[in-house]
């Protein structure tokens, strides 16, 4: 018997070896990087500057690979299907890893199935603007124009699900007005609409708004984090006129399930890395986000938390993607 077990042991060794040697030499050739959304946005700006950064350090070329779409599904199912070798991540966030499964009727992946939660990256607040023609200068005159005009004004998200869209759900319920919902495949293209007047109230990610909103182009109203943010001092938390109102965006890299142990490690040490970096801190606080490092259990946990947040607001509200 223990003669077998020994020539069982030496067997799985041999086959094992090659395996293990390929896991050691990870990477050996580019990375892709899927951002299920489109360019310009968000999740796109900043993956591509952490992207550049790890570039360095892993020694290989990694290239974005924009998949909108589908409340971002059709990039997550991409990156699903994707081989677990550790040359195919992806970019989660609130949406792919929380609100979708509420909104969605038939959400066709499992987050805790199917994805490998590799590290948090970041979090950033959103910021709530308005066109430049609506006569109003803070929140409160806001809310009191919007409760005497029940269903005059719309407003912009990047498309259901995203905090621009279930964080004015929230304000919505939480003000007792009443504010149309126009989606967007993109946020650039809420943006344009709301310079111009299409639109008069968006709820966006800063690194979307702020060019636009430090050129004149769209007024700041409030900023959606409990205690404001030292990089917008001049701009007041929505929470100081709706008290307790917080929405906060974040993200991170996933990949595919059953990425091995040893890249996932790899992976989650590099990102860390990659988070402290002068060139990645000054881009991230450029654009109002905080860089975000996990473990990937704390990320994990971070996308069944906020789960169940929104689970709510999407029940109050009765918001849902058709």
């Amino acid at each position: 018997m223990r003669t077998r077990l020994l020539c069982f042991l030496f067997l799985s060794t041999l086959l094992l070896a090659p395996f293990r040697s390929a896991l050691a030499a990870w990477p050996e050739k580019p990375i892709r990087m899927i951002v299920p959304s489109a360019p310009g946005g968000a999740p796109d700006v900043l993956m591509r500057a952490l992207s550049a950064q790890l570039s360095q350090q892993l020694g290989v070329p990694i290239v974005i690979d924009n998949k909108p779409g589908g409340s971002y599904t059709i990039g997550t199912m991409e990156l699903v299907r994707a081989p677990a070798d550790g040359y195919t991540l992806g970019y989660g966030n609130v949406v792919s890893l929380a609100t979708n499964r509420s909104l969605l009727p038939n959400v066709p992946y499992d987050v805790d199935r199917d994805l490998s939660l590799i590290s948090g990256t970041w979090r950033l607040t959103n910021l709530l603007v308005v066109n430049n023609d609506l006569p109003v200068k803070n929140v409160a005159e806001l809310v009191a124009y919007a409760r005497k005009n029940p269903g005059k004004l719309a407003f912009a998200s990047d498309g259901n699900g995203t905090t621009a869209h279930l964080g004015m759900e929230l304000f919505k319920s939480m003000t007792g007005t009443s504010i149309l919902h126009v989606p967007y495949k993109a946020a650039s293209a809420g943006v344009t609409d709301l310079i111009s007047g299409g639109v008069q109230v968006m709820m966006a990610n800063t690194p979307v708004v702020t060019p636009h909103v430090q050129a004149g182009r769209i007024r700041a109203l409030g900023i959606t984090s409990l205690q404001g943010s030292s990089a917008y001092p001049q701009i007041a938390p929505v929470a100081a006129t709706v008290p307790g109102f917080e929405v906060l965006s974040w993200g991170g890299i996933v990949g595919p399930a059953r990425l091995p142990k040893e890249i996932v490690t790899r992976l989650n040490n590099e990102i860390r890395t990659a988070l402290t970096s002068p060139a990645v801190v000054e881009r991230f606080k450029s654009l109002g986000a905080e860089p975000a490092p996990s473990t990937p259990e704390q990320f994990r946990d971070l996308s069944r938390r906020e789960t169940e947040k929104w689970a709510k607001v999407v029940k109050f509200s009765g918001a849902k993607i058709d």
